[in-house]
């Protein structure tokens, strides 16, 4: 499939009622665990997200689309959620993802990008040189990996309860 913003747009509307349709209420047991040390809980990734619409994606779309010589992004902190989302619960998280996406998605659809500024550069701190059109289409695979990993460290919780069905659950291997 090749990348169209029409279609991107449709993913990234709809990933935040998946994440609320998924754990808005759910008890902290399902949305603090982990896969172990150094692993995100559902908790930890869905403040990821709310960080990734603050400093990431509409962020550095912009840069590759001002007039600024320089288009070198800032260093993303993958871990900053770990201290924005000190004290609040699951459910205020989802529904400030919920607003902030919203609101990115607003600006992105009034940016009207054109397929010759898909072209356009920045400038990764990691990767180098990056285009408009890559950097939206990791905007979507990004959702749908986080989605992926709730679900995988979600169902990890009960990989010793589901006995010898483990040989048939793959999202547990």
């Amino acid at each position: 499939m090749q990348y169209n913003l029409t279609q991107a747009i449709h993913i990234l509307e709809r990933t935040p009622a998946v994440l609320k349709t998924f754990l808005y209420g759910l008890s902290i047991e399902w949305t603090s665990s982990n896969e172990g040390p150094d692993t995100w809980s559902p908790f930890d990734i869905i403040g990821h997200l709310i960080h990734g619409e603050q400093e990431d994606w509409l962020k550095r779309s912009n840069l590759i689309l001002s007039n600024n010589e320089d288009k070198t992004f800032q260093p993303f902190d993958r871990f900053a959620q770990f201290e924005h989302s000190k004290g609040k619960s699951i459910n205020e998280l989802l529904d400030e993802f919920e607003v902030l996406r919203n609101k990115n998605i607003e600006k992105l659809k009034a940016l009207n990008i054109s397929e010759e500024q898909l072209k356009l550069k920045g400038k990764h701190p990691v990767l180098g040189d990056v285009t408009l059109k890559e950097l939206l289409s990791c905007w979507v695979v990004h959702d749908l990996g986080h989605i992926s990993q709730i679900s995988r460290v979600m169902a990890k919780q009960y990989k010793t309860e589901v006995g010898p069905w483990i040989e048939f659950l793959g999202i547990l291997k």
